[in-house]
């Protein structure tokens, strides 16, 4: 009897948390007046069985990394019954509004949403085109984000083409234009970006895959040309996993004044470059976006950690992991444009070696430890001061060096039999295929060392939770690189300036330096330099002129006040390496294989 009067209560349970769950959501965009710069978004929401419902706005977009506060872009929200009855709309936070449903059988939902910013996260409209990134525009009922649904996009009536990444529904499209997509949960809804408009499209095939690309805006780019290297890099990248998940991709391009770089999907991107980067080392610069972007297909969007995804719309997704997730992605870019052929193996050492003496020759690198810069990038990476450079490192490049530093530490104890490559397999077998889920540290950790078949706790412990500097002779050696210490001390005052107006301004000061010591400040106009008045400009001039252990007499203004600094002029040692080829016949098996 016990057992009968449980199994109800389970059936009872389930039936309602089923019913709850059977909610249908419709959303319908439409831009009836791009020049205003809205879109109008009605969002149907029936057979919720609750009073109230709450909608919310995400505050961030994922994969960039910054609480962005989409709700500000929301006009007066309002809402009604199925019969168009007005029902009661209050805001309870800054991204939250509940809805007093009653008894009503759905709701219509109603806002606007103003999208003037045109870059890879947000959203964009006006006469020339639409652009809509999911996050900012579109709103989930809270509790429901896993239920399927369908998107209605009305294009303005001067925009033919819709491209995006969301599956196209049955119904097609109407008469006046109107196109039906669906979706499996809001994770798919907002992780497909839309370009609308009278864009140029083509595609190409690649490992198996169609590859759609939408380009919007005038450039200097050859589609033929695109569709060559493109496929070939998608291909190269595609042979990393051994696998390629989708069956369609789609890359977003806008070619603009001001590129931005690209922003990853699960399958599909959006890249902001410069109209005119299509020829000669800038397009080079392109093809290693589009090598970075497409790698996150994988390395982000599948091979993750479990903070990225489901995600948490309302407030910070912290990880302490950014340095795999960009930092490996950002050497792959670079490596895959030498499997690709399109780089020499020297030209590629001198991007190795580039990273390597930004990173050390940057004061933050021995502040701020990776993991910090990772689990920090809410505040301190999308948020620099003048003082950023003293104090933080970009996950992206010593995270990408710290990729380098354990493919040839998997090359050297594998001899040459493994790579960086098979690592990355691991944890896409082990996670995303066997687990569908992300790893937490401690996970990530372990896999490591069962895969080097060492424990790697010094690796962490030296290299991604503190600052120290790996012995890159020792490890690059093995695999014929040769890395040799050329720093040396030069003259050096610490203190770059900048032209505002015809006013020569501080712009920025380099810990224990000269500048410091002596008490100049960033913002400082300097008017005066050993009793002569300077101009705007003259100052690297005169600086790179002096000797260590001069005097310096500066008259300054610092918020319409004149000060004098006095200063010694002082030196600096800015970490510097060089990288030589060792081409023994041992060194040079692994070398080739390394780079091949």
């Amino acid at each position: 009897m016990r057992k009968n009067i449980f199994a109800l209560f389970i059936l009872l349970v389930l039936s309602g948390f089923s019913s709850v769950n059977a909610t249908n959501i419709q959303y319908s965009l439409k831009m009836p007046k791009p020049q205003n710069h809205y879109f109008e978004v009605e969002m149907l929401i029936e057979d919720y069985k609750e009073a109230t419902v709450e909608v919310k706005m995400p505050v961030w977009a994922p994969g960039s990394y910054l609480v962005r506060e989409f709700a500000k872009n929301v006009n007066l929200v309002k809402a009604f019954d199925e019969k168009g009855n007005a029902l009661t709309v209050l805001k309870t936070n800054k991204n939250t509004w509940k809805i007093q449903k009653g008894n009503a059988k759905s709701v219509k939902v109603k806002y606007e949403v103003y999208s003037f910013e045109l870059s890879v996260r947000t959203s964009f409209l006006d006469l020339t085109h639409g652009y809509v990134s999911g996050t900012g525009v579109f709103m989930y009922v809270e509790n429901q984000q896993e239920n399927k649904g369908k998107l209605i996009v009305y294009p303005y009536s001067g925009f033919k083409k819709i491209s995006t990444a969301l599956p196209k529904a049955k119904e097609g499209m109407t008469s006046d234009g109107a196109e039906t997509f669906e979706f499996a949960n809001y994770d798919q809804l907002v992780d497909c970006p839309i370009e609308i408009g009278n864009h140029i499209e083509f595609s190409f095939q690649s490992a198996g895959v169609n590859h759609r690309v939408a380009m919007y805006g005038d450039g200097n780019f050859d589609v033929e040309q695109l569709k060559k290297d493109m496929a070939k890099i998608t291909a190269t990248a595609t042979q990393v996993i051994g696998e390629n998940p989708n069956k369609e991709y789609l890359f977003i391009v806008h070619n603009v004044v001001d590129g931005q770089g690209g922003l990853e999907h699960i399958n599909s991107t959006t890249l902001s470059v410069n109209r005119w980067t299509y020829q000669g080392s800038e397009y080079i610069g392109f093809l290693s976006l589009v090598a970075h972007e497409y790698f996150h297909l994988w390395n982000v969007k599948r091979i993750r950690p479990a903070e990225l995804g489901p995600f948490n719309y309302d407030e910070e997704n912290y990880t302490s992991l950014l340095w795999v997730m960009e930092g490996f992605t950002s050497y792959y870019d670079e490596l895959l444009l030498l499997r690709a052929g399109y780089y020499t193996q020297e030209q590629y050492i001198q991007k190795v070696l580039s990273g390597l003496n930004y990173v050390e020759g940057s004061e933050g690198s021995r502040v701020q430890p990776v993991a910090h810069a990772s689990f920090d990038a809410w505040i301190k990476s999308y948020r620099p001061n003048e003082n950023s450079a003293n104090t933080t490192m970009t996950y992206y490049s010593r995270g990408g060096l710290l990729a380098g530093i354990l493919d040839a530490k998997i090359v050297t104890k594998f001899n040459g039999k493994k790579c960086l490559d098979n690592f990355m397999q691991k944890l896409y077998q082990d996670f995303y295929k066997k687990l569908n889920r992300g790893f937490s540290e401690a996970e990530f950790q372990k896999a490591l060392s069962d895969f080097m078949e060492e424990d790697m706790s010094a690796f962490f412990r030296d290299y991604v939770n503190d600052t120290k500097v790996p012995d890159y002779k020792s490890i690059f050696a093995p695999v014929g690189l040769k890395v040799e210490y050329i720093g040396n001390a030069k003259p050096s005052f610490g203190a770059s300036f900048s032209q505002s107006n015809g006013k020569a301004m501080v712009k920025a000061i380099r810990v224990n330096s000269a500048a410091e010591n002596a008490g100049l400040s960033v913002n400082d106009e300097v008017i005066g330099f050993n009793g002569y008045r300077v101009e705007a400009g003259d100052l690297d001039g005169i600086f790179a002129g002096l000797t260590p252990g001069e005097s310096i007499n500066l008259l300054i203004s610092r918020d319409d006040v004149l000060l004098e600094i006095k200063a010694i002029m002082g030196t600096y040692e800015r970490p510097t390496y060089k990288m030589t080829f060792d081409n023994n016949e041992k060194t040079l098996k692994l070398r080739n294989y390394w780079l091949r």
